[in-house]
């Protein structure tokens, strides 16, 4: 605690040896942080320039990989400050934004993977109904949900904990998360309770959706033809990957902030980074390389021979 200011500083934990590794730390966060803006906005730039994109898959891929984006930035620039300076260290209020960013974009990245597969699901089950169910409308609508309930479900335990006393001032962690809630003085019943209603709503529900939806199309597929199993291993696999992926890892971070269970330090570190730089950089190289109409605009872009 800063008297003079009356800011509350938090000291970040999370580090592994800091000052032994300071430099290979910052060129491994620098290099990927390059590698997650320029992969994941190529891709971006390939679905809004060219027209055979535009549709409701693409648009959905497109708001992940933006997703990916947002989160890298609001979470490397602190991180790279970090690993130089001699003391690890960020302000209270810095650390609410940062768990805001954190849980608001991975929760949209959950309701994004249903929407995608719902719109695999009505493509492949019901294909005569496509166009009217995925309208422009539905779409922005869609969109529109997946951004704004998490935005909503993540704002208000940030603001009950903003006046919040705290007794503790070293987070186990290199970016704040829900797992700052320890740091209370005195636990809040209510913010427990409404975190297990939005760990099902933001989880649980969607993924649950999910499964059935690709049940589903793996129950019709069977019954179908080989072109038709073909086509949707070809566009669902990606999603499916990038869904096992993401719930594993996510998962982890919620068993973290629930449960009391001291994890070592370096095992913290690897998932959060894991997490923060292995997903964002999974994601362009699945979606990149694994469907058809995307990976032939990138061949033309960086093989134009």
């Amino acid at each position: 605690m800063d008297n003079n200011l009356n800011v509350t500083y938090l000291t970040l934990d999370g580090y592994v040896e800091i000052h032994k590794y300071r430099y290979l730390y910052f060129v491994i966060m620098f290099t990927a942080y390059i590698l997650i803006i320029c992969s994941n906005s190529t891709i971006v730039c390939l679905i809004v320039i060219h027209k055979n994109l535009h549709e409701p898959m693409y648009i959905f891929i497109a708001a992940l990989l933006m997703n990916s984006v947002l989160l890298s930035t609001a979470a490397y620039p602190k991180i790279l400050t970090d690993v130089l300076s001699e003391k690890q260290i960020i302000s209270y209020s810095a650390c609410l934004f940062q768990w805001f960013v954190y849980y608001f974009i991975s929760g949209s990245e959950i309701y994004l993977l249903a929407a995608m597969s719902y719109d695999r699901y009505v493509s492949i089950c019901k294909p005569l109904q496509y166009p009217t169910i995925m309208r422009k409308t539905n779409i922005c609508i869609v969109l529109v949900v997946a951004w704004l309930l998490p935005f909503c479900q993540t704002a208000v335990p940030v603001v009950l904990s903003s006046d919040a006393k705290l007794c503790k001032f070293n987070f186990k962690g290199i970016i704040c998360s829900s797992a700052v809630l320890k740091l209370r003085c005195v636990s809040s019943i209510v913010l427990y309770i409404y975190g297990l209603v939005a760990l099902i709503n933001a989880i649980i529900v969607p993924v649950l959706f999910i499964l059935f939806t690709y049940i589903r199309i793996f129950i019709i597929t069977y019954r179908s033809g080989r072109e038709v199993r073909r086509k949707a291993a070809q566009t669902c696999l990606p999603h499916l990957i990038v869904l096992i992926n993401y719930t594993c890892l996510f998962g982890f971070d919620i068993l973290i902030a629930r449960l009391e269970i001291d994890f070592p330090a370096i095992v913290h570190l690897i998932m959060t980074l894991q997490m923060i730089l292995y997903h964002p950089l999974f994601n362009p190289i699945i979606y990149g390389l694994k469907m058809k109409e995307i990976y032939k605009h990138l061949r033309k872009l960086f093989c134009p021979g």
